[in-house]
């Protein structure tokens, strides 16, 4: 993929792949929808409109070498980084088996060590900074290793981000920052938010490069991040990205959107789907039809089926193991 020949554009399997890993986001998400509304989980917070950046993204980074920290949003980072279905549910269902947390944490909170997901923490923003602290181990032990960072628009006003950033700059880390802009803060729309045109234009102050893509192109932020990792294993320094979609559902399973948006609003954003616009981009290339897609459908329904009859089985944790991971225990390290 180094060939600067490549395109992503004509690589059938790799964008057929990456549809389905879209999919399958867009179909867990809509499951935890249900599940939530009659009553068998308790919380849902939605990646829905923008999953075609997510994995777009992490298809640009590499699963052996690479750490992504991930927000709560982020189910196409993580379904491509190696978190199964089957795991997804459990953790929305607070099972025992749950690699997050063991079900300790309510759903969002991502972390598999050996699949490279760092886990994340409840207030917003604090992975930039470890994102960073990653990006300094890995260029002071010479490892080509890149750290990949994800945030909401909002959450680029915490103090983290700035320090983050700022550091990441001075020492020139490879350490790449996504913001998926999706427009909305919970309630708080992005004029609102911040003053300048861009969240990308914060990269200036920071002494990194700014970028600014379509969040529904997927082959554009492919190549935003690809260029960012380049950049970051070529000792080139940090990027920002701004990836701009938008949040098709509500801010999470317990927020009214009606209350600071309109109906007419979001059904004109939905008709900019990017899943539904890069479905019609593979149908025009003639790299998906009727026929695969129908069978993806299946596949993914059977295997979401699959894992939800299992998570809801599934034993919760034994009430001794409460302070496991919580206070040091003889022998830890």
């Amino acid at each position: 993929m180094a060939n600067q020949t490549y395109s992503l554009a004509e690589d059938k399997e790799t964008l057929l792949e990456m549809y389905r890993e879209m999919l399958l986001a867009r179909r867990v998400d809509e499951r935890m929808w249900l599940l939530n509304r009659s009553g068998s989980i308790p919380f849902v917070v939605s990646c829905q409109g923008q999953e075609v950046m997510q994995v777009a993204a992490a298809f640009a980074l590499n699963k052996e070498e690479d750490y992504v920290l991930p927000y709560y949003r982020d189910l196409g980072v993580i379904i491509h980084f190696g978190m199964t279905t089957r795991e997804l549910f459990l953790q929305a269902y607070a099972k025992a088996e749950d690699p997050n947390s063991g079900g300790r944490q309510m759903p969002g909170h991502f972390g598999k060590k050996k699949s490279r997901i760092v886990t994340g923490s409840s207030p917003v923003t604090t992975q930039v900074p470890h994102a960073t602290g990653f990006a300094l181990a890995a260029k002071m032990e010479k490892k080509p290793t890149v750290a990949f960072v994800t945030l909401g628009e909002g959450s680029s006003n915490q103090g983290d981000f700035h320090e983050g950033l700022n550091f990441a700059g001075v020492h020139k880390l490879p350490v790449i920052t996504m913001v998926e802009n999706n427009q909305y803060a919970i309630s708080v729309p992005v004029n609102k938010q911040v003053a300048c045109d861009n969240i990308a234009d914060r990269a200036i102050g920071y002494g990194m490069k700014g970028v600014k893509v379509d969040g529904n192109d997927p082959i554009a932020v492919y190549e935003a991040v690809k260029d960012a990792h380049n950049r970051a294993v070529n000792g080139e320094g940090p990027t920002l990205i701004e990836a701009v979609s938008y949040r098709l559902t509500p801010h999470s399973s317990d927020d009214d959107d009606m209350t600071y948006r309109t109906k007419d609003e979001v059904t004109s954003e939905k008709e900019k789907d990017g899943l539904e616009q890069f479905k019609k981009f593979l149908f025009e290339k003639g790299y998906l039809t009727e026929e695969i897609n129908n069978e993806l459908e299946a596949t993914i329904k059977q295997e979401i089926n699959e894992a939800t009859d299992y998570a809801e089985n599934a034993p919760y944790a034994e009430v001794s193991t409460i302070a496991d991971h919580v206070y040091g225990e003889k022998g830890d390290q």
